[in-house]
């Protein structure tokens, strides 16, 4: 459609039409995934909508027909990811937790891998974007199966669906194949309490978001690691800007942008259920400013490996930010309104990522001013970081008051101090 010259101004616009698609579908996702629909549904309807949405990309006649589609098409894609990511995470124990959400991050990157190479294949967008919803269509046509997502018995237990919760954990038992005879016990006293519980045949209980407006502890952590994932997501493209230059094609910028959220999502599942969640954030976030500080300041005074070699941190660095504020809201919001909170702070990531594309718009003069903001709201962010709590190695809050009850524990674990004080003579 002669998007140059001119109308080279659109091509950024609709990229950031796609990602604020994204941040629309994980707002409405996360509402849906803590009404009465549930995860399950969520995520089915989800992937059922990407389908004709797809579709409607490959086979768009002009340009606002795709601006629209691609709208559409990035808030379903946000829907299904959201749904499965909270589902996922409420089906692991404490210590399996950051080890199977790291897993699907490099599920994640491996998809990013093979496009380009998806893309020499096709040599078409249109081809492409049929291929990419086909491969979605073959998942979506399992929708019927529940082996595909069973609902989380978490959070049905969370809102008092005593009977379906009942259900999906018979149905998990008998999937995990005949057991010891400590577990046949397990099950058997578990679905007895269950049958205690459902003396009286109590109502479900739904919980809005707006109940989170009302909340201190949890109002405030989503807050803070909201703030942080916009920041991860919207420097990036302060580090980005500063590789071109200096690699030899212009696709090697997106394999070193890939292979620094590999190296991100290593070094968070190294060192996060070691050392913390809180510590491992709040040391990437100063890693963060400290680089976008010397690369805006120092730019021009500096050796161009000294400059290649301060991207690639700050990228990787704002990778892990990123995905660990995502991952810590999820271990500190309460289960009865994760999926609303989640999705608000994934949400507040793709903001920070739709900002980068506006700067990329011809005779603009606003990256200076993006690069010092976002440097600002780093060394902003390190200070509240340091209010959060520790969610390494507890159990998942499951109702509004175990999410109050968090505290803010020592950000270092100091012995107790001795008193050497003589007794009182009597």
């Amino acid at each position: 459609w002669d998007l140059v010259c001119a109308s080279r101004w659109k091509v950024p616009l609709e990229q950031t039409t796609h990602l604020l698609g994204w941040t629309l579908g994980s707002v409405a996702a996360g509402l849906a995934c803590d009404s009465r629909f549930g995860r399950r549904p969520a995520f089915v309807v989800s992937l059922v909508l990407a389908v004709p949405l797809g579709l409607g990309v490959a086979l768009a006649t002009d340009y606002v027909m795709v601006l629209v589609a691609r709208l559409l098409f990035g808030a379903a894609l946000a829907g299904a990811f959201l749904s499965l990511y909270v589902a996922r995470l409420e089906l692991c124990d404490p210590p399996h937790r950051l080890g199977v959400t790291m897993v699907a991050g490099f599920f994640w990157i491996a998809g990013e891998l093979l496009l380009p190479g998806l893309a020499v294949l096709c040599r078409d967008w249109r081809v492409l974007q049929g291929a990419v919803t086909m491969i979605l269509a073959l998942l979506a046509a399992c929708w019927w199966c529940p082996a595909l997502l069973l609902e989380s018995p978490r959070w049905l237990l969370a809102t008092r669906q005593l009977e379906r919760a009942r259900k999906t954990l018979q149905a998990l038992a008998e999937s995990g194949g005949p057991g010891s005879d400590d577990s046949s016990c397990h099950q058997e006293s578990l679905l007895a309490e269950l049958e205690s519980l459902s003396e009286g045949s109590p109502q479900p209980r739904y919980h809005a978001v707006c109940e989170i407006f009302g909340t201190r502890v949890i109002w405030k952590n989503s807050v803070i690691l909201g703030f942080a994932a916009f920041i991860g997501s919207g420097i990036r493209h302060c580090f980005t800007r500063n590789l071109a230059p200096h690699l030899p094609r212009f696709f090697s910028s997106y394999f070193v942008l890939v292979g620094t959220e590999a190296a991100a999502c290593l070094f968070v599942c190294l060192t996060a259920e070691r050392f913390g969640r809180r510590a491992i954030l709040l040391l990437c976030t100063v890693l963060t400013g400290i680089s976008s500080l010397l690369l805006l300041a120092l730019t021009q005074y500096l050796l161009d490996l000294i400059v290649l070699t301060l991207s690639v941190v700050g990228i990787t660095a704002s990778h892990a930010v990123t995905m660990l504020s995502i991952f810590f809201a999820s271990e500190v919001l309460p289960t009865v309104v994760r999926g609303a909170g989640l999705g608000l702070v994934v949400g507040a990531s793709f903001v920070g990522k739709a900002a980068a594309p506006i700067t990329a718009i011809p005779n603009s003069r606003g990256f200076f001013l993006h690069h010092v903001v976002f440097a600002s709201f780093a060394i902003l962010a390190v200070l509240s970081i340091m209010l959060l709590p520790e969610s390494q190695g507890r159990s998942l809050p499951q109702s509004l008051q175990d999410g109050e009850s968090q505290r803010r524990p020592p950000l270092f674990h100091r012995p107790p101090r001795e008193d050497h004080l003589p007794l009182l003579a009597p």
